[in-house]
């Protein structure tokens, strides 16, 4: 019996070591401004809701912290054989110093908001930010969708008893190739192309992870999406785990549209290629979104 009396001490002493807490050193990040520039358009309203959110990168488990620019600017231009045939621009205002929240400047000399009429036209969207002495750009069409036709609360379960299960219901538009993202709140996102159901009615289960009290309402959103911005997502949704949302700092460095343009001389080419490392995080999209709700029983 001696060795395995032997063996048993050795054990609890294993069990004993592994109370130890262990400090892991993290890499430090290097800084990099986050633009959060995800416009969620109600077609139904009379202006385009603009609201720009700056912020700095952070470590892991730590909070981004909002900052300033000198300058924000959102210039739009359509096109006809490379000449510009229409054009509008909107000069942003943080909201309070220090928030990192911009809108269209009410205390401008004209009306710097852009109503939804424009949507109706092929403008090309440029965002402009000059932060501490460079200059960032991003480019984007505004992105329409359709809408959901239902939502109802399931049955199933993937992993255990505590989830809830939502069958959403959606038609597809034909002769398009269209990609949709799905903001079930909480930090939750989930992407999807219409490679296998183009022009078809589709429906889908989605699980969250937990349980909801009787009569909680639950609001889903369908969210336009271009074959970029869809890439971008699923980037981000793969790194967080679905536990952040889309402008956090994710675990691993996603580039998004927004480029640092300071040192480029040609334009039309905004990747910087002779400074792969010289870039902010973020996105700049300006897409249709169609709610629906369901209520918890």
């Amino acid at each position: 019996m001696k060795p395995y009396a032997f063996l048993l001490l050795m054990l609890c002493m294993l069990c004993w070591g592994c109370e130890d807490v262990i400090d892991v050193e993290l890499s430090q990040q290097e800084t990099r401004l986050i633009v959060d520039g995800l416009i969620r358009v109600d077609p139904n309203e009379p202006y385009i809701p603009i609201e720009i959110k700056l912020s700095l990168s952070s470590n892991f488990f730590e909070e981004n912290t909002p900052t300033s620019a000198e300058s924000v600017l959102i210039i739009y231009e359509e096109t006809e054989d490379n000449i510009v045939v229409s054009q509008g621009s909107s000069t942003l205002a943080e909201t309070a110093p220090g928030s990192g929240i911009y809108v269209p400047d009410p205390n401008f000399s004209s009306d710097q908001r852009i109503p939804v009429s424009a949507l109706d036209r092929n403008y090309v969207y440029t965002l402009f930010v000059r932060y501490q002495g460079r200059l960032y750009l991003a480019q984007t069409k505004y992105i329409p969708v359709v809408p959901i036709n239902s939502i109802r609360q399931g049955t199933g379960t993937l992993f255990g008893d505590n989830e809830t299960e939502v069958v959403v219901n959606f038609t597809d538009q034909a002769d398009v190739d269209n990609y949709y993202l799905f903001d079930f709140n909480f930090g939750e996102y989930l992407v999807t192309e219409d490679t296998f159901y183009q022009g078809q009615e589709f429906e889908f289960s989605y699980f969250y992870d937990q349980t909801f009290e009787s009569g909680t309402v639950l609001e889903i959103s369908i969210l336009g999406a271009d074959k970029t911005f869809y890439d971008y997502m699923n980037q981000l949704i793969v790194q967080s785990g679905d536990s952040q949302g889309p402008f956090q700092t994710p675990v691993s460095t996603v580039r998004g549209n927004v480029f640092d343009v300071t040192d480029l001389d040609n334009i039309d080419v905004l990747d910087n290629v002779d400074q792969p490392e010289v870039f902010p995080l973020g996105y700049f999209a300006i897409v249709q979104e169609e709610k629906g709700q369901v209520v918890i029983e």
